[in-house]
């Protein structure tokens, strides 16, 4: 094969940073924006890496790599959680730091985006060696991190057990206790009722506005859900409480089925016990592979992103498909899933319920007075709710689909502020 024939055969994959903004330029070209204004608002306002040596339990020394971008402080700090994983990367960093500006500015909380990240493999690794990784993260970070200027949060492999560490660091090197530096802490250090809940509970809240505004029964409905952490997890219960039939589920080892429902509550007690869903009595072995194609009306991706691009997208069954994930749709499919009219919730709306009740933690901490659990999920409701019709209305006004509506939101919010503030030089 002749060079030239062959250099064109290759694919080079999109990065997930280059699908960020990809989003951000489809939305923001139907809005009348000035140009240099969108640059200013698209690009991380400050990346930085830092190598961190840490002390292994056999007392020899390794070198990790990690990250913190702050997209944006225009609308307050910069908010985002820390992940650990050995694919970790400034390009994926960068992504899901400009996901979280537009995810708090969609739901209208006075945050900006941010976030970070460590290569690392924690399944390696002991408590102890995470803790020392964990201290000298924050120690790096700590001209980066505050309550007033970058406030992180868990992510991927990360706990309240990691924000109590950073806490801890951060408060040691400030002298007195700073509560509101990280959010996700274990309730008795200043963490808020309904936290870990918070991110399946406002998936459940996007997809039931979903369905009263096409007029599904969720009594009459399935669902399957991709991923059985956190969020997929209360996100299968909340929504088995609405009467939905959750008929399929996965994880990282595999994935099962049930066409008259799986019981939920009880998964999830099999999967404290076991750590996987494979196995659960109440159901059958089912190819992970094919689960975001299954014949259901509501899907849920609640693991890692690009899971659903161009190649495959067609193979969506689903009428609603709840982005429980951060970027599990690709800009790719995107218009196959519209013209194949599957109602997709975008991320930045369907999973801030996390961040928002960060935001109520956060709100808390400075107060130093806390809420009750009913008091949290009410305001979460509330935020949800709004949210949601908001950008459904810009959808049907302007013919499009949510993902477009819901940046068309965030990014006039964030062009409003940056106009009423204007730009310092």
């Amino acid at each position: 094969m002749p060079r030239e024939k062959h250099l064109k055969s290759i694919t080079i994959p999109v990065s997930t940073y280059e699908h960020a903004m990809k989003q951000f330029d489809q939305a923001a070209s139907r809005l009348h924006v000035d140009k240099g204004l969108l640059e200013f608002i698209k690009h991380p306002r400050r990346s930085t890496i830092v190598k961190l040596p840490v002390q292994m339990d056999d007392g020899t020394w390794q070198m990790f790599t990690g990250f913190r971008v702050q997209h944006s402080n225009v609308r307050g700090p910069a908010k985002g959680g820390i992940r650990y994983h050995p694919n970790v990367s400034l390009d994926e960093v960068q992504a899901l730091a400009a996901w979280m500006t537009w995810k708090c500015a969609v739901v209208n909380i006075p945050f900006g985006g941010g976030k970070g990240g460590v290569i690392c493999d924690p399944s390696k690794m002991s408590e102890g060696e995470l803790e020392r990784l964990t201290r000298r993260y924050t120690a790096s970070f700590f001209d980066v991190f505050g309550p007033e200027s970058d406030i992180p949060a868990p992510d991927v492999n990360t706990n309240e057990k990691t924000m109590a560490w950073i806490m801890d660091t951060y408060s040691m090197n400030a002298r007195h206790t700073v509560t509101s530096v990280v959010t996700g802490k274990p309730i008795v250090l200043g963490g808020s009722r309904g936290r870990r809940e918070a991110t399946g509970r406002g998936v459940v809240i996007t997809v039931r506005e979903a369905m009263k505004h096409m007029n599904i029964d969720p009594t009459q409905a399935t669902a399957a859900v991709q991923g059985f952490g956190n969020v997929g997890s209360v996100s299968a219960q909340l929504l088995h409480k609405l009467g939905v039939k959750i008929t399929h589920v996965c994880d990282v080892f595999g994935a099962i089925y049930n066409p008259r429902g799986i019981d939920i509550d009880e998964l999830i007690k099999f999967v404290a016990q076991t750590k996987k869903v494979i196995g659960f009595p109440g159901a059958k072995p089912f190819d992970s592979k094919k689960i975001l194609f299954a014949d259901v009306d509501i899907l849920i991706p609640a693991a890692l992103e690009n899971q659903i691009d161009g190649k495959n997208a067609a193979k969506v069954k689903a009428r609603i498909l709840a982005e429980g994930a951060n970027g599990p749709v690709t800009p790719e499919a995107d218009p196959i899933l519209a013209k194949n009219e599957v109602f997709v919730i975008p991320d930045i709306i369907c999973n801030a319920g996390g961040v928002t009740v960060s935001y109520f933690e956060w709100v808390q901490d400075r107060m130093g007075y806390f809420w009750t659990e009913d008091e949290v999920n009410a305001r979460l409701e509330r935020i949800m709710t709004e949210a949601f019709w908001d950008v459904l209305k810009v959808a049907l006004e302007n013919k499009v689909h949510l993902r477009l509506a819901a940046f068309m939101v965030a990014i006039q919010r964030v062009v409003e502020v940056v106009q009423l503030r204007g730009i310092y030089a």
